[in-house]
């Protein structure tokens, strides 16, 4: 599986292949015509109250990558069709955070690895 990791905030490019947005939340001040998503997998990004818990610091990055993959443990029809998209395909993994390091899209990414890996 090719699987990148990009912000939907930075332009698109020919070799991002399938661009698919795993956040819950649509980005702020884009317009589905300037993200050229072409799937919105919002059901596999994590829980709003994990989300909001990062983001305000009540969870450290180790606490929610561990909470995060307990969640995607629930998502097997969505993690099926995902696989199923990276192995037809170079897939391009869309967030909005500013934090490249530390994002649910990098979570997935491992999660999908570890998948494949079994």
């Amino acid at each position: 599986m090719e699987i990148k990791l990009k912000r939907v905030y930075d332009d698109p490019a020919d070799d991002d292949g399938r661009r698919i947005l795993v956040d819950r939340i649509w980005p702020r001040g884009l317009s589905k015509d300037e993200v050229q998503v072409d799937e919105w997998m919002k059901d596999i990004a994590p829980s709003d109250q994990l989300r909001q818990e990062f983001h305000e610091g009540e969870r450290s990055w180790g606490e929610f990558r561990n909470a995060y993959m307990e969640e995607l443990k629930q998502c097997r029809n969505e993690l099926q069709q995902l696989i199923g998209l990276c192995k037809d395909d170079k897939v391009t993994l869309l967030f909005s955070s500013k934090d490249e390091q530390h994002n649910n899209a990098m979570v997935l990414k491992d999660y999908l690895k570890m998948l494949e890996a079994n």
